[in-house]
């Protein structure tokens, strides 16, 4: 997400991703420490922190890419095109419907 945002709050990586806050403050302390992101605090929303991507985690956007293809090959092997979708979908629902677990 990162790469296509310049920069995030938490909040908004764990919508778009569907990982809880408490998930994604572990591996954000794991990026950070390894040098991947920036946590900068919001001028006027102190509470508020966005995180961004350094440039060595820029650098590796070709690596990311070329893994998560052979990721996607080896889970949607024998599937036809249907079929993918069809995964895909009730995936979906199934993020959705923890999402709105969540809420309660």
């Amino acid at each position: 997400m990162l790469w296509e945002h310049p920069a995030l709050t938490i909040t908004e990586i764990g919508r778009m991703t569907s990982l809880a806050k408490t998930t994604l403050t572990g591996m954000l302390d794991r990026m950070e420490e390894s040098g991947l992101v920036l946590r900068v605090r919001v001028p006027h929303n102190r509470r508020q922190v966005h995180v961004s991507l350094t440039v060595k985690a820029q650098g590796l956007r070709e690596d990311y890419e070329r893994v998560s293809q052979a990721m996607n090959e080896i889970y949607y092997r024998g599937m036809d095109e249907d079929e993918v979708k069809q995964l895909e979908a009730l995936l979906t629902k199934v993020l959705k419907n923890l999402e709105q677990y969540e809420r309660r």
